[in-house]
Parts: C-alpha cells; structure tokens; sequence
C-alpha cells in the first residue's frame, strides 16, 4: 500500500484493481550470476564523424522467487568499459533494479522493499545522452532504495490498516557538466532520507449503505543540500456512495499541514555562493531555517467509481487543494487475459527523493529488463511480466533540490502472449518549484518545466534459442528558465540474442540515437555491440 501514502483516497482504487488477483500456487526460485564480456563500437553521424571503440567487461546477477507467500526479483550488473585510445575515458556503470514482497503473516503483515541505481542527467538543460558511452559529461550516477511493514486486518465489518515505509536516495557528483554561457548556477541534489507512516479504519458498504474510511499520515524528508526539510501530516475521511452495482459516487475532505524548509545559502565577501568541490551550494549552518513553501487548512476532493467488470476499474475526481483547482484519476482495464491498459492522472507536492521512491513502490514484483546493454539504462518505463509497470520518466527527468508540484498523466499499455512481450508508454508531468529566495543566488522559485515522453518495446522468441527484441523512446522537455532552450532525444535499438550452449549467449545489438538542444548543434550517434554472456 506504499502507493496510497499521499493521498489515501487512492487506497479505496488500489483495492478495488487487486481484489480477486490469482495467489501463486507453489515456490520457484531462479538464481542466475553471469560475466559479460563484448566490444561496442559508437559513431558521430553528424559532428566529424568520431568514432570511439570500447571493450566492455561486466558482472551481474539475475534472481527471482515467487512463493506462497513472497515474490523477489533482482537485476543488478556492474559494466567497466575500457576506451581505445588517450582521448576515451574509462567507465563504470552501476545498474539494477529490485523489488521484494513477504508476507510475515498471512492476511495480517507484509513487508515490502525496493531500489534502484541508474544514471540520469545532472542538468536538466543540458543534452540528454542516451547511451552509456561516449559523451557522459551531463550524466550522473543515483542510487535510491526503500522498505516499510503494512499491516492489515480485518475486525467484523471493519477494515484497519497501518504502514510505515523508509526511503534513501543518492546521487553522485562525478560529472564535468559546464553551464551554458549566460544560464545561472544550479544547486546539486545530494541525498536524502524520508519517513512515512499512515493508518486508516474504515468499512466497506453493506452494512451502511455507503462505505467510508478515516485515516492518517505523517511524512519527513531531511535533504544533505541546504539542510531541507519536508514535513506533511494530515487527516482525511472518505465515503463511498454505490449509486447502481456497478457506479459509485466518492467524495473526501481532508486537513493538511505541509511546510518545507531549508537554510540560505553560504556567500563569499563579494556577495557570491560558495560551491563546495563537487559543484553544489555550501549551506550557511549559522543562518536559521527559512520557509519555502507552507499549505495548512482543509482541501476537498469529489468524483466517481465505475467498475462494470473485474477487468476494469476507472475513478476521476476533482477538487480543490493547494490553493487551486486539482484534478486525478486512475484507470485500470485489463483488455484481454494477456493485455492491460494503465493510466494515472495525478497532483501532489513532491521532492526528487520522494517522487523516485513512491515510483519504486509501484513497480510490480515481477518485472522485464531489457537486454540491451547499449541503452539498458533503468530509467524509463518498466513493463511487468503480468501485464503491469510503472513509468519513471517524471521522476528522473530532471533532478532537482527544491521541492515542487507535480501533476501529468501517463498512460501505460502492456501484453505478453506465446513468443511475444510488447509494451508502450506516454506521459507529460509538468513542475512547478518551490523555493526560497536570496540576494546573489538563483532561485527557480515559480519556475515551471515540462516533458513529454513516448516508449515502445517488444519481444519475440524466434526459437526456442534466439530472442529478438527492439526499442523506441522520445522525449521532449522544457526548462522553464529563461534563455534555456528544449531537449530533444530520441532513439531505437534492435538485439539479437542466441543461446550457444545451456549457459552461454551471444549478443549482438545495434542502435541510433539523436539528442538536440535548441540553439545549439545536436548529434546523431549510431553504436553497435557485439558480446558473450556466461552464466553460472
């Protein structure tokens, strides 16, 4: 239930799309350590035609288990790429993905966890590369985990709940990213450790003729930058009116008080910031903690439930909170036994910390990762082997020290049927920041940014032995700040994968991927890797 911890209306939807689920029948476990080793070869199309070679060595590990009462998936791999040449840099790259769910006592505890490490853009007006070689000077490393109890029971006719979820989130500062001439500093995101904790009672219609449900939540998130702090706590009750069998009408009110906070930044006797070496803001400890950003008071919220079948749940609301208008929904409709359609339209205040790991505790415990080492970075959309995902472009499409309001909508889509895996993702998230202001400093307090994102993916076994699969991806963002131009990158891979012997591979995978900057010259990269896979 680690979804439901903003807003715990969404409690009541996310109960209604998993009723009736299929358990899993007995345990299966699958282990599958492996070295890698290849050479990838990467061609300027466009700005002189550099071409770089590397030889690429890696080590990872692919494991599984699914039980009566526990589901595991891990995907991690370590790649260290050997440049041809003075002028091509070494590389490491750490990359994985993991999801975990026990059931301590049936019907009563579960424990859930997840985490992360990828690598995105440091600045979010620089180029977006998508490629794990060659130009990486705006690309930084970022690590993000989380784990948390829910409990659940169940008292005659009413329904308890309680939840307690623990987040830590990363990133590095190894990059060599130069601001563009006339664009101001930005601070660096660091780290940060978040806090959260609900609980709810409530009842289901019947015995009442409407349903409802009270509950509450806490949050805290302390940032390394500028000792920031979040801190939402609240209560909200909920009432479900069925208007026919398959038709109800919902409704809630709520009171939030939500503030953040953070310390000025340290300036130099000329008035200046101070920038520690790895590029971010040196916080003045001396000075006291300012407020950036402060709702307190009630907020309301009104909508429909429309279920007219077990395969499809749809529930839009609308309502008033953080001094507008807000606007969310959900949609959940699964097309045939082997196809579902997602959609989420969503509203909340947020930090990057937070936003990453909410995103992990929506990922299903089985999941897909792609096969392709050219681009197999976990930073779009993860389809599931059961027809679910999640997507994690608005979390990581810009990394940022301020906190913001985050609302978009993405739609995902999703089949696995016989020899064929397909997926498809879409979504536009726009910001808008929060900040303090101070003399000498940018601040993008109101600064508004915003992406639009597309993937596709698919699969199909050729044979029993050989696996062919491609990929498309484009996105679109704007900045906000003045004078910083659009992003755009684009890019498609197709692989190859044919199993020599029971545990050795060979990869071959070619790709072409385009990133542009407005005002400046884009590039056109074409690349292509050659490898063997050994597993143990």
């Amino acid at each position: 239930m680690a979804a439901c911890n903003r807003v715990l209306s969404a409690c009541s939807a996310l109960a209604f799309f998993t009723a009736g689920m299929p358990g899993v029948a007995e345990a299966k476990t699958d282990v599958s350590p492996y070295l890698e080793v290849g050479q990838i070869l990467t061609a300027d199309l466009k700005n002189g035609g550099d071409v770089l070679t590397y030889s690429m060595l890696a080590a990872g590990i692919d494991a599984s288990v699914k039980g009566p009462r526990s589901e595991v998936q891990l995907n991690y791999r370590y790649e260290r790429r050997f440049g041809w040449g003075n002028s091509v840099a070494d590389q490491s790259v750490h990359t994985g993905l993991a999801r975990a769910r026990l059931d301590v006592v049936p019907d009563l505890l579960s424990l859930e966890a997840g985490a992360l490490a990828t690598r995105a853009r440091s600045d979010f007006r620089g180029d977006a590369p998508a490629l794990l070689v060659g130009r990486t000077d705006n690309v930084t490393q970022v690590y993000s985990a989380y784990a948390g109890p829910t409990l659940a029971r169940s008292i005659g006719a009413l329904d308890l709940s309680a939840a307690y979820r623990v987040g830590y989130t990363r990133v590095s500062a190894k990059d060599n990213f130069v601001t563009p001439i006339g664009q101001p500093v930005l601070d660096r995101f660091s780290d940060s450790l978040s806090h959260t904790a609900t609980a709810s009672i409530g009842m289901n219609p019947g015995v009442l003729p409407f349903g409802w449900t009270i509950g509450g939540y806490y949050e805290r998130e302390d940032a390394g930058q500028l000792d920031q702090r979040f801190q939402n706590k609240g209560v909200r009750g909920d009432v479900t009116l069925p208007v026919t069998p398959t038709l109800a009408l919902v409704g809630g009110v709520g009171y939030q008080d939500l503030t953040v906070s953070q310390r000025p930044v340290l300036l130099d006797p000329a008035g200046a910031p101070v920038i520690d070496a790895n590029g971010r803001f040196v916080t003045d400890k001396a000075a006291p903690r300012q407020l950036s950003y402060e709702f307190d008071g009630l907020y309301w919220d009104a909508g429909v439930l429309w279920r007219p079948s077990k395969r499809t749940s749809l529930e839009a609301r609308v309502g008033r909170r953080y001094g507008s208008m807000s606007y969310t929904g959900s949609l959940n409709w699964q097309a045939t036994q082997h196809s579902v359609v997602q959609a989420v339209l969503y509203d909340e205040v947020q930090t990057f910390g937070q936003q990453l790991n909410d995103n992990l505790s929506r990922l299903p415990t089985s999941f897909i990762i792609p096969r392709n080492v050219l681009a197999g970075n976990v930073s779009g959309c993860i389809f599931g082997d059961a027809g679910t995902g999640t997507c994690l472009n608005d979390a990581l499409g810009a990394i940022s020290t301020a906190a913001y309001r985050n609302r978009g909508l993405a739609l995902l889509w999703s089949t696995q049927r016989g020899r064929w895996k397909a997926g498809l993702g879409a979504g536009y998230n726009q910001r808008k920041y929060v900040a303090t202001t101070q003399p000498g400093v940018f601040s993008n307090n109101g600064v508004r940014d915003e992406m639009w994102y597309g993937q596709g993916s698919i699969g199909y076994a050729l044979s029993e032995r050989t696996d062919l699969t491609g990929d498309i991806f484009v996105t679109l963002f704007d900045p906000g700040i003045a004078g910083a131009g659009d992003i755009l990158s684009t890019g498609a891979t197709g692989s190859i994968t044919h199993r020599l012997t029971r545990k050795l591979d060979a990869n071959a995978t070619l790709g072409l991927y385009s990133s542009r900057v407005d005002g400046f010259d884009g590039n056109l990269i074409a690349s292509a890797f050659a490898g063997l896979r050994y597993s143990f």
